[in-house]
């Protein structure tokens, strides 16, 4: 009969398989009039063939076949993915003796037996096609709950993306309702401010931030905010710490689905430093034009001194008899007039970079000046020492500007001890070799003078330390100090092909170290004689997280008949030493290092061997620190020199 169809409505469409053409004929019949769409194959080949090009709504299967009976139909179209889902029902004979369970293992719904009752048919197939499509409705909505939950997840994990890049930003982010409350704080917010979020939600945010003189000027933003929905520009505000910081701030208006305004979004940049630089920037600028107008109007400023000068000096010798009174007042003008002269030039040398003559500078009878200075106008409460070397080398320079920068540190260190202390000068010589020079960028090779000024003074923090040669940065009070003294020093050392090096420490003190290039020619006999202490072949153990270092050291140790083992770190120094540890003579450790300290690498060296002979090496701690520690029996600062290293060793192993 082959694979055929008769389709009245849309009810359903059923394929019935059967070899027997009568009974075939009696279903079609029977279920075409109940309103199904009704299939037909004679064999099970035939039904799999059209179940995959047309599936039907359920298959009335008999088990009964020839060639391929209905379990074996069965079992191929449940193992096919285009047919799976469809409902079997088998037909079965009274008479057959039938596996039922088997039947519904393969996956069969139901059975009916022949011959078959019509109703009893019509009422199974319309129970099944029913839960079919029962089952079809829920597998819909299982994939359409599937979709919304995917794109809820997708959702979810866009809005968590957005929130974390609200986070990585480095600007303050954050959300008011209209009561000033704070909705939202974001980690940029944190980091500016100082407070976490925790602590800040539902606070009123006029009193965290502002300083209430502020306070006008908000209520001015809000004006605007609501008239035109947004407003930027600078605002002063404070953090955690009180401390002031400016920041560049823009404010949205936000609104609901109403259109109803409902809070306030506002990012807030930190442009402190950009503030302070643009001053920085402006000052500069006023000081060029101080300078372009100085230079401008120095000369007529000099002759009308000149004459005001010698008139009050030639008043003083023609009128030696006249009253005290007058000669003061004589005194007074030749005074200021002379003072007039040397701000004149002070703001021409400072603002106009004007040279000074270079001449062989001894520096001893500058030392001298300065002697007598501080013994004739400094507090009896600070005590002096000078410590000059006496070979010291000499300096090509300009010896009014050399004098100018030893005034400006010692008046700093006679400031910086209200109740008294101990100011204290020394210069030495110094060689700088290339192990020097290599940690120091700028350094060159060859003979220095060192000048030390020191004072026990009340010392700076480091944040402090580090801005202290800015222009016009000044811890003094307004009107005090310009800001200007230690800019010039260092301007007058970089002249000169100096550098200076500055260690402080709170309430102990500072010391300003001034390094000069002495005059080559007479330095040459102490580089050529210089008689540096060599080893006899000992162990040394170099401990240093620069690779540079290690090699310089190792070379110049090498060079004077010591043997060296390197280590980049502590770690790395502890294993050297447990694998060398009877060989080793002496532990050259730098403090600094990542991973394991220098001081944590000393106290394992000490357990390991409570003798071990150990040089601490340090370019920030001062040796005063490290050398109260038993384990520590040398410190050197970097930059050394070979001399300095080799000294040392000398020193540590006689």
């Amino acid at each position: 009969m082959g694979f055929m169809s008769i389709d009245v409505n849309d009810k359903g469409a059923i394929l019935i398989v059967d070899d027997n053409p009568a009974n075939l004929e009696m279903l079609l019949e029977f279920l075409a009039g109940a309103g199904f769409t009704v299939l037909v194959a004679e064999d099970g080949e035939s039904a799999i063939t059209g179940a995959e090009y047309a599936p039907p709504d359920m298959i009335l299967l008999d088990i009964l076949m020839p060639v391929m009976d209905g379990f074996e139909t069965c079992q191929r179209l449940k193992a096919n993915p285009l047919t799976q889902d469809i409902p079997i029902i088998f037909m079965t004979a009274l008479t057959e003796t039938v596996d039922k369970v088997k039947g519904l293992s393969l996956g069969a719904v139901d059975y009916v037996t022949k011959p078959l009752q019509h109703e009893e048919v019509l009422a199974r197939i319309e129970l099944h096609l029913k839960l079919r499509n029962l089952t079809k409705t829920l597998q819909e909505q299982n994939q359409r709950l599937e979709r919304e939950i995917c794109e809820r997840t997708q959702a979810e994990q866009k809005i968590r993306e957005q929130a974390a890049l609200l986070d990585i930003t480095t600007d303050a982010i954050l959300v008011r309702n209209f009561d000033n409350q704070i909705r939202f704080w974001n980690q940029g917010a944190e980091h500016l401010y100082g407070w976490q979020a925790t602590e800040v939600i539902g606070k009123n945010i006029n009193q965290l931030l502002y300083r209430p003189n502020l306070l006008p000027q908000l209520q001015n933003i809000q004006k605007s905010l609501t008239e035109h929905g947004y407003w930027q520009g600078e605002l002063e505000q404070v953090t955690k710490q009180d401390k002031k910081i400016i920041v560049a701030s823009r404010w949205t208006l936000m609104r609901d689905q109403d259109g109803q305004a409902k809070s306030i979004l506002t990012v807030n940049t930190d442009i402190t430093e950009k503030k302070q630089l643009e001053n920085q920037f402006l000052r500069a600028q006023r000081l060029e034009s101080l300078g372009t107008l100085a230079g401008g109007i120095a000369h007529d400023l000099n002759n009308i001194l000149t004459p005001i000068l010698s008139a009050a000096q030639l008043l003083q010798l023609k009128q030696p008899k006249s009253d005290e009174l007058s000669q003061q007042m004589l005194r007074t003008i030749e005074t200021s007039a002379k003072r007039g002269a040397a701000v004149v030039k002070q703001v021409l040398q400072f603002a106009r970079g004007v040279d000074g003559k270079r001449a062989i500078v001894l520096l001893s009878n500058l030392f001298l000046e300065i002697q007598q200075i501080v013994h004739g106008t400094f507090p009896k409460s600070i005590e002096f020492s000078l410590n000059i070397q006496s070979d010291l080398w000499a300096v090509i320079g300009d010896g009014t500007h050399l004098h100018q920068v030893l005034m400006n540190l010692i008046v700093n260190a006679r400031d910086a001890m209200p109740n008294g202390g101990t100011l204290s000068i020394s210069a030495k010589n110094l060689l700088i070799d290339e192990q020097y020079a290599r940690m120091n960028l700028d350094a060159n090779v060859g003979p220095y003078i060192v000048i030390a000024v020191a004072d026990t003074g009340i010392g700076m923090r480091p944040e402090i330390l580090d801005r202290i040669f800015e222009p016009f940065f000044t811890t003094k009070e307004v009107g005090k100090g310009t800001g200007l003294g230690l800019s010039t020093v260092r301007g007058i050392i970089k002249s000169h092909g100096g550098f200076i090096n500055v260690h402080s420490e709170i309430g102990k003190g500072t010391e300003f170290k001034l390094f000069l290039p002495a005059v080559k020619a007479m330095a040459t006999s102490l580089t050529e004689n210089l008689d540096l202490p060599s080893g006899n072949g000992e162990l040394i153990l170099v401990v240093d997280d620069e690779a540079k270092i290690l090699e310089t050291t190792q070379t110049s140790l090498e060079s004077y008949n010591y043997k060296v083992v390197t280590a980049s770190d502590g770690i790395e120094a502890l294993a050297l030493y447990a694998s060398y540890q009877d060989k080793i003579s002496v532990v050259l450790v730098d403090m600094m290092m990542p991973l394991m300290d220098g001081a944590i690498t000393i106290r394992i060296l000490q357990k390991m061997n409570p003798l071990v002979k150990i040089v601490a090496v340090s370019g920030i701690v001062g040796s005063n620190k490290i050398t109260k520690d038993a384990t520590v029996s040398k410190f050197i600062s970097k930059p050394y020199t070979t001399q300095e290293l080799l000294q040392t060793l000398h020193e540590l192993l006689c």
